[in-house]
């Protein structure tokens, strides 16, 4: 078993992905017309994806992170290289944070696109 995908709200979906796109190196796997008259585009790799869904309406921002029931916390993305991905989130204007060395590879975090925390980890 493997995880395929996880579906996130995002005012601006194509936007969003063209940053991850630039930082981690991914690609869209399809875009368009969603549920309830949304528009959804899913980026990642051949393995597994965001799905960046955006819906007709108007989004309210998420109360704060690890408080509430069902909330999203953080995606953990794990790379190859960290050191240049670390670069390229710097590169994009966001700002690592929580830096880790820890059995069994190094992290770190920044909050990207639309204020999601993203985990940078690489297991070398």
């Amino acid at each position: 078993m493997k995880l395929e995908h996880v579906n996130i709200c995002v005012p601006h979906p194509r936007a969003h992905a063209a940053q991850l796109i630039d930082m981690f190196g991914w690609h869209v796997r399809w875009e368009g017309e969603a549920k309830d008259n949304g528009y959804t585009v899913h980026v990642g790799d051949d393995e597994s994806y965001l799905a960046l869904y955006a819906p007709a309406w108007d989004l309210n921002p998420e109360s704060k992170r690890y408080h509430h029931i069902a909330g999203l916390n953080h995606v953990g993305v794990v790379v190859d290289d960290i050191a240049a991905t670390e670069a390229r989130v710097k590169a994009a204007g966001y700002t690592p944070h929580s830096h880790g060395d820890y059995e069994p590879g190094l992290r770190f975090y920044f909050d990207g696109p639309d204020g999601i925390e993203y985990e940078v980890v690489s297991y070398d």
